[in-house]
């Protein structure tokens, strides 16, 4: 049986950001540290799309 490579909640957080995921759908139990890392990815490409966009690129 293949082992199942392990989840990276931060690069969930970041993939949900890119398809318009509202951070509101973040899957980890709230308080946690996958809350936390997917929240955290999720802000970073958020984050940079906003400036994109006031930047009107």
């Amino acid at each position: 049986m293949p082992i199942e490579p392990q989840k990276d909640p931060f690069v969930e957080g970041e993939t949900a950001a890119t398809q318009n995921i509202p951070a509101e759908a973040n899957p980890y139990q709230d308080g946690s540290e996958d809350f936390a890392l997917w929240s955290a990815g999720h802000e970073r490409v958020a984050t940079a799309q906003e400036a994109r966009e006031s930047e009107g690129t």
